[in-house]
């Protein structure tokens, strides 16, 4: 169950929802989760209320067209499966929405099962018998 926010330059809906598709389609493909399974929030900033900064850390030459992608998931990914996860996430958003991958970023945050709430106030991955 991953929870995506994905923040983006100049980007309209069709922008924002392509690369939510992309994202989504790389988690889908790489790492399993269900097809049904998406959680995200897509953030378009205008450069005037809202703006993204980046720089050309580690020699990765960045612009306007920078994405941010920060997905939190459930720990028990190999790094195998990362590595693919975000090299599928950037040939996507190239695909779908145009973006050069070298524009984009990606970070995982791991919890465990007990970190999320699916609704109705109740921790569904969590076991009944967990200490509360």
């Amino acid at each position: 169950m991953p929870f995506v926010r994905i923040d983006a330059l100049d980007a309209g809906p069709d922008r924002l929802d392509a690369l939510g598709r992309a994202v989504h389609d790389a988690l889908v493909e790489t790492i399993g989760i269900p097809a049904d399974d998406r959680f995200q929030v897509l953030v378009g900033h205008d450069g005037a209320r809202g703006t993204l900064r980046y720089d050309d850390y580690l020699g990765v030459h960045r612009d306007e067209g920078i994405v941010y992608v920060a997905i939190t998931l459930r720990s028990g990914r190999t790094p195998t499966q990362k590595r693919a996860l975000y090299r599928r996430i950037a040939e996507l958003a190239h695909a779908y929405a145009g973006t050069e991958p070298r524009n984009v970023f990606v970070t995982l945050t791991e919890n465990e099962s007990i970190d999320w709430s699916l609704g109705d106030g109740v921790a569904q991955y969590a076991a009944a018998t967990e200490e509360l």
